[in-house]
């Protein structure tokens, strides 16, 4: 038991007699086990040595143990730091292969990019790039690239680049929101909005996403942000099949000949016209009715009073009924 702590099976069985009798000889060893003296003797010298035993001054031949607790307890300790070390080191080689076998197994699929600035020179290079299409998922409180310095997106519809931009709820509410929206509408972009996106987004025809890794109320220091850069793979086409999802459920955007936020569509007979139609576009594109009312510049309780009449026009009793009411007859 005591090889652990550095002792021959031999050492180990002489220690345990001097132990039990407090002072022995080489003589007392041999009559104790079945060693001969001269073992005994060289066994005892060993345990001297190794801080275990000690010679009398008076009587070199006779030993006396050095209490456990001395004497192995801190061997023992050593030892356990030292297993401890071993164990950091597996776990870290472990660690190590599982990520260069995920790596090898994953090709270059995924690059995972780490700073604001390099989140932002890649998504001005993935725009730069675009030849044919750009689908945005748009969330509120932008993470690298603030809406007004996004002078690519601008670039690529001037080359016919078709832009897909689906806003969320909550992104209406930031400062200025509207506007950048009717900006991006009047030079060609196509808007939607939805009350909730799952992640932030862009995918630069169908080959490439990028896509912020920070989940929400974590550290938004932008020297930690990390980004997933993830090219053609079946993670890529689950996160175009995952915006094309979103895409058809979102209510379609338009720009007002006043430079608001309409919804498309033709009204038929029994439909709301004018304002009407403008606010229940704002509502099922999930404003809040102070967002409402603030673009309409009315009071809160004139935009519930006329959303109470839209739905007595529509025949329903919610406002979800209400917008899936406005969407089947083409009040968008």
């Amino acid at each position: 038991m005591l090889e652990t702590v550095g002792l021959t099976a031999d050492e180990s069985e002489v220690y345990r007699l001097l132990v039990a009798t407090g002072t022995a000889s080489a003589q007392d060893i041999s009559g104790r086990s079945d060693l001969d003296v001269v073992t005994a003797r060289l066994l005892l010298r060993a345990l001297e040595r190794k801080g275990l035993a000690s010679a009398a001054e008076d009587s070199p031949e006779w030993f006396t143990a050095v209490p456990p607790q001395v004497a192995l307890m801190p061997r023992l300790q050593r030892h356990f730091d030292a297993l401890e070390q071993t164990r950091a080191a597996v776990y870290e080689l472990a660690e190590t292969h599982r990520r260069s076998a995920w790596a090898r197994s994953t090709g270059e699929a995924v690059e995972i990019i780490t700073g604001a600035a390099a989140l932002r020179q890649h998504l001005r290079q993935l725009q730069h790039g675009t030849d044919r299409e750009t689908m945005w998922f748009v969330k509120a409180q932008y993470v690298a690239m603030s809406p007004e310095s996004n002078q690519e997106e601008f670039d690529a519809l001037d080359r016919g680049v078709l832009y897909r931009a689906l806003y969320e709820q909550a992104y209406f509410d930031c400062p200025d929101a509207v506007d950048y929206v009717v900006k991006g509408v009047r030079a060609g972009e196509v808007a939607r909005a939805v009350p909730l996106l799952p992640l932030r987004m862009a995918i630069a025809d169908r080959s490439v996403a990028i896509l912020p890794l920070a989940a929400s109320g974590t550290s938004r220091n932008p020297r930690e942000l990390q980004a997933a850069v993830v090219r053609e793979s079946s993670l890529l086409d689950a996160l175009i099949a995952l915006f094309e999802h979103h895409w058809e459920i979102g209510a379609p955007l338009r720009v007002t000949e006043e430079g608001q936020i309409g919804g498309a569509g033709t009204p038929d007979a029994a439909s709301p016209v004018g304002e009407d139609r403008h606010l229940l576009s704002l509502m099922v594109a999930g404003m809040t009715d102070e967002a409402i009312a603030g673009q309409l510049r009315v009071s809160k309780r004139t935009v519930q009073r006329r959303i109470q009449g839209l739905m007595s026009l529509a025949g329903v009793a919610t406002r979800m009924q209400l917008g899936w009411h406005a969407a089947r007859r083409d009040w968008l």
